[in-house]
């Protein structure tokens, strides 16, 4: 049997703009569609090139334990020695804000101050804990900008925690984190394919709701580079590379903890300080900014795959 592409993922929607370039390069490929399956342990997997596409947001679509079936499957592949694109380290990455920030802040990369929770009694107690008006809460395995809210008490908070709007964190973490005010209402997202920059978006959160800058660009179609919304193609500008310094210590550690595709998302507060607040390891792009840059990431992604096939 000749070797293929196979793509790890549990969106078809997501899916198909990857197969398009595929198509488009006569690459043979098959997708798996983690929601369910089977994972036999003594037998050994197909020859080829893996790529996990797992989302943290999978449960969202109703597809609660597609990433622990996929950490499943990625166990066997890295135990039979396949190539594996995004494998065990990236999907822990995906799933776990709380492993993002202390291996960024370790790598020397300033996150916002965050606490973590687990219950609503903790949860108030957290926020008491961070100090820091205003502040927002979070998902700790999220995507999509689940859990994201602004508040500007410990009232506003409790209020929320006692009524049928609270809705806790997949994991059952929800995590307490400095408002990070930026000066321009920007935010941005260095795309890295193979580990190797490519560009970086700009994406404007004027029109977004009040919630902070930093995850704005996560919540719904109006901020998803995908989305339907027509005013979320006006929010996406891919510009020239912002900060080279931090780019670089972006690419050094996607490489220490073997991360090949990634979007790192960061923001400028008022006093010129540099946060990064998330990394995704099952990135989108945003086809308009694309077009009127002449860059295509997902065509970038489809030559790498080949590459890595050896074709």
């Amino acid at each position: 049997m000749s070797k293929k592409i196979y793509i790890i993922h549990e969106n078809d929607d997501w899916t198909i703009k990857l197969t398009e370039r595929l198509d488009q390069l006569n690459l043979p490929y098959e997708t798996w569609h983690l929601d369910t399956g089977i994972v036999i342990l003594n037998e050994e997997p197909p020859q080829g090139v893996f790529f996990n596409r797992m989302s943290a947001s999978s449960h969202s679509r109703g597809h609660r334990y597609a990433p622990e079936l996929t950490s499943a499957v990625i166990d066997w592949l890295e135990f039979y020695d396949r190539t594996v694109i995004n494998g065990s380290n990236a999907l822990r990455f995906e799933i776990n804000k709380i492993k993002q920030y202390l291996s960024l802040e370790k790598f020397g990369v300033k996150t916002p101050k965050t606490v973590a929770a687990v219950g609503k009694g903790q949860i108030l107690r957290a926020a008491e804990s961070l100090n820091s008006l205003p502040f927002i809460t979070k998902h700790n395995r999220a995507g999509k900008g689940l859990g994201v809210m602004l508040f500007r008490s410990l009232n506003e908070l409790e209020r929320h925690l006692n009524s049928a709007a609270f809705e806790d964190s997949v994991d059952g973490i929800t995590l307490l984190q400095q408002y990070i005010k930026s000066p321009e209402p920007y935010i941005f997202r260095a795309e890295f394919i193979g580990g190797k920059y490519l560009y970086s978006v700009r994406v404007d959160t004027s029109l977004g709701f009040e919630l902070c800058p930093a995850d704005s660009c996560q919540i719904g179609d109006l901020f998803c580079p995908v989305g339907e919304d027509p005013r979320a193609q006006m929010k996406f500008k891919i510009v020239e590379n912002p900060h080279k310094e931090l780019i670089a210590t972006y690419e050094s550690f996607l490489k220490t903890h073997a991360i090949d595709i990634a979007g790192i998302e960061f923001i400028t507060d008022e006093n010129g300080a540099i946060y990064t607040y998330d990394i995704n390891t099952n990135t989108n792009y945003n086809s308009e900014a694309e077009e009127k840059a002449q860059v295509f990431a997902m065509l970038e992604l489809a030559k790498y795959l080949g590459e890595k096939l050896g074709v």
